[in-house]
């Protein structure tokens, strides 16, 4: 008779290639009054549980997850906390379009048509989002993002593999530092992958030694998430592509749903993108998000923008991962 000392079942989809395993069922007791308790707690005593998910044999390098709790927060449906292969992040917009796609065609909520609103409480703040739902299917996600703002603008790193590099820490739900990729010599291609990570990498490590990074208004906010290379659109219909490298050398397939809301919000406070107009992010596998500026808003000292980010979902497998009591890699393992 097999043993299992631990039973755990996912939903598993992906947004514009990035994938998101979901846990459903299987999560002990999280105790804490806020989603950012609840992750730390997490984090101290629970983390075995993230690496059993990401890690191999069951995840991979690149995997990407969500763990679905319930609401701390009265206008919520959800509580959500995002996990990689480092850890846990503050906010994720492709997560968030999986997840709203997930929920509604699950019925986890109350559908409407032709619009479905979901609440979710996020590490990064209340975030809400809006599927589409014809009575029969989810379609497209749009959710509204956390105040994004331009932190730093024109910061140069020396890099030991590209030189000298310039660009914009932004806060759009995680801080990114924002760089074009012409600088380095390199354009948003799959083929080029190996070289991205290797700046992406460099650069954060050279960012983290400068700058101190802190959220005016959220203490628990003070991480460099990664490194966001922009270029030339990689594919017809987009405005530029772009490539988000972040946690330990992860790549995002997607567009990014909080490097699209900071892209947008940068080009907003540069002056370089108008209020209310559509701008199209693509991603190194050229799927691609749109996004605009609704509003213009202070966040501390900060000028910000309130954005909006549309994005499509599909669901890929229903699974249940067990760990025998024999099994030598209960944690699994890191392996590139």
């Amino acid at each position: 008779m097999l043993n299992f000392i631990r039973t755990i079942h996912t939903i598993d989809a992906h947004t514009g290639g990035e994938p998101l395993r979901i846990l459903v069922s299987g999560m002990p007791p999280v105790p804490g009054h806020d989603i950012l308790q609840k992750r730390a707690w997490l984090k101290t005593y629970r983390d075995d549980l993230r690496q059993f998910l990401m890690n191999e044999p069951r995840g991979h390098a690149d995997m990407y997850g969500a763990y679905l709790l319930p609401p701390t927060s009265a206008q919520a449906d959800f509580g959500v906390i995002f996990i990689h292969n480092e850890g846990y992040s503050d906010m994720c917009g492709h997560g968030i379009i999986a997840l709203g796609k997930v929920v509604v065609e699950m019925g986890y909520v109350e559908r409407q048509v032709p619009v479905t609103r979901i609440g979710f409480d996020a590490p990064a703040g209340f975030i809400e989002a809006h599927v589409e739902w014809d009575g029969s299917r989810a379609g497209a996600v749009t959710f509204r993002n956390v105040p994004a703002f331009i932190f730093q603008r024109d910061v140069e790193v020396d890099t030991p593999s590209f030189g000298r590099i310039v660009g914009d820490i932004v806060f759009g739900g995680a801080f990114y530092y924002y760089i074009n990729g012409e600088q380095a010599g390199l354009e948003i291609k799959p083929e080029l992958v190996r070289s991205l990570i290797q700046l992406g990498a460099e650069t954060k490590t050279a960012v983290k030694s400068k700058v101190t990074i802190q959220h005016p208004l959220e203490p628990g906010l003070n991480e460099l998430y990664g490194t966001i290379v922009d270029g030339s659109p990689n594919c017809v219909g987009v405005d530029q592509s772009n490539v988000c490298i972040f946690a330990d050398r992860e790549v995002d397939r997607s567009p990014t749903g909080t490097g699209t809301s900071g892209r947008a919000a940068q080009l907003f406070l540069r002056g370089r993108l108008p209020l209310d107009q559509d701008y199209i992010n693509g991603s190194i596998v050229g799927s691609r998000f749109s996004v605009r500026v609704t509003e213009a808003v202070p966040v501390g000292p900060f000028d910000a923008a309130i954005t909006e980010v549309t994005g499509t979902a599909h669901i890929s497998g229903f699974n249940q991962w067990v760990l025998e009591e024999s099994d030598p890699f209960p944690l699994g393992f890191f392996l590139r």
